[in-house]
């Protein structure tokens, strides 16, 4: 079997400071198939003129290694960003395309595995590909901007449509990260895919850090400030609190860049004076800083409003702190019966489980650290083995080698002409 895996996201990454989950799953593809011989894997990027070409491994080595540098322990990313604008260079002028096709025929099993939304909105890339004799896998986080737009940037809607369209007309196969997303997909594909495999993603581990000394207890929001992750609710929790005069009142720290359709946000942290000094906005973290912030917690706040997994509850877990997380199936799936679920829309239970939690005898808190101890978190290890037995069973031969009876072997599934003409959201 022949994987070619994208990895244009990783190259995007340079611009930003830290990594964000999907990010992180692409480079835990990506570390996974370069154990593997260079003529088992290619990895691939699109150009700015939308096909695929192949990239030399030794760079894509090198990138990797100057983007963990940066998201592990805060080194400068300008090495990588050197490395990301060569690649870059080479896929503009049409550098690799010549190759990938040429390794697509030479091996016959190949299959193109995506693993972001990157790309997945542009049928006609991924359908040369395709015709070329590659099969196709992509793997979808979340239905999102689907099943909810209002927290979205304008457009996404219509983008992620084009996502599912081009995942039912190209698509052999599926990976999702949940149950959940699994049930939001079979609803929204306008026509059936052979297979849909549902495999938890394994984690990035927090390095191993001795908790922040704090004489104030505090809790920890992780993840992008958008809409979805619902920080307006403990921004509003925190100044009710303040303006209580709230005895022994906790701290809260958010972590995470500043993303989309945020003002609200933005204006309680810049402009509203019960917060000062009792909320900090540390923006993005490197790894290290993040694990000895997290480790000292009273417990990981995480009231968002949608996840298709929710990959800072099972960092938090794994690191043994505590979870107060919304009540979403996504997260059930997750962190199981360890963490304390909430609606995100109930402020009052929120408040009675922040002070709680803050006491430091707090039982809820003694319960659920209790439970905390059966928890295993999930391991890479048995996603890839389940993703390499699905890509096993989608590969087919193209052509029938040379000397071996029988005549053309089966190819990719016959594309359905209706689901790609001209016009059509897969375009």
């Amino acid at each position: 079997m022949h994987v070619i895996l994208d990895i244009s996201r990783l190259i995007g990454c340079v611009r930003r400071s830290a990594p964000s989950g999907i990010d992180r799953v692409e480079m835990a593809y990506a570390r996974h198939w370069l154990t593997k011989p260079e003529a088992d894997c290619t990895m691939a990027a699109e150009s700015a003129w939308g096909g695929f070409g192949a990239l030399p491994r030794r760079d894509v080595v090198a990138l990797l290694d100057a983007l963990e540098g940066s998201w592990t322990s805060g080194q400068s990313l300008a090495r990588a960003r050197r490395i990301a604008l060569g690649l870059l260079a080479r896929l503009t002028l049409g550098g690799g395309r010549r190759d990938l096709r040429r390794r697509i025929a030479a091996q016959h099993r190949s299959v193109f595995l995506l693993v972001s939304h990157r790309a997945l909105d542009r049928a006609a890339p991924i359908r040369r590909l395709r015709e070329a004799g590659a099969a196709f896998v992509p793997l979808i986080h979340d239905l999102i901007p689907l099943t909810h737009p209002e927290y979205q940037r304008p457009r996404q809607a219509m983008r992620h449509a084009a996502r599912v369209a081009t995942t039912a007309a190209l698509a052999d196969a599926v990976i999702v990260n949940s149950q959940a997303t699994a049930a939001t997909l079979r609803a929204a594909l306008p026509r059936p895919v052979e297979e849909i495999l549902v495999a938890p993603l394994g984690i990035h581990r927090l390095p191993n850090a001795a908790p922040s000394p704090a004489a104030t207890p505090y809790f920890v929001i992780l993840g992008t400030v958008e809409p979805r992750k619902n920080h307006i609710l403990l921004l509003h929790l925190w100044r009710q609190m303040a303006a209580r005069g709230e005895a022994q009142m906790p701290h809260l720290y958010i972590v995470g860049r500043r993303g989309w359709e945020n003002q609200h946000v933005v204006d309680l942290l810049e402009r509203c004076p019960q917060l000062r000094g009792h909320v900090t906005d540390l923006g993005p973290l490197s790894d290290a800083r993040a694990a000895a912030l997290l480790a000292g917690a009273r417990a990981l706040l995480f009231p968002s409003f949608a996840e298709g997994y929710g990959l800072p509850v099972a960092e938090a877990l794994a690191a043994r702190v505590p979870v107060i997380c919304a009540d979403l199936p996504a997260l059930r799936e997750v962190g199981g019966e360890v963490p304390d679920y909430l609606d995100p829309l109930d402020g009052p239970a929120w408040a009675r489980a922040v002070l709680d939690y803050a006491r430091p005898d707090s039982k809820p808190r003694a319960a659920q650290l209790a439970r905390l101890i059966r928890w295993q978190a999930p391991d890479w290890a048995p996603h890839f083995t389940a993703v390499e037995a699905m890509l096993e069973r989608v590969v087919r031969p193209v052509f029938q080698p040379a000397g071996l009876p029988g005549g053309l072997l089966p190819g990719p599934a016959p594309l359905p002409v209706a689901a790609l003409g001209a016009g059509t959201p897969a375009e």
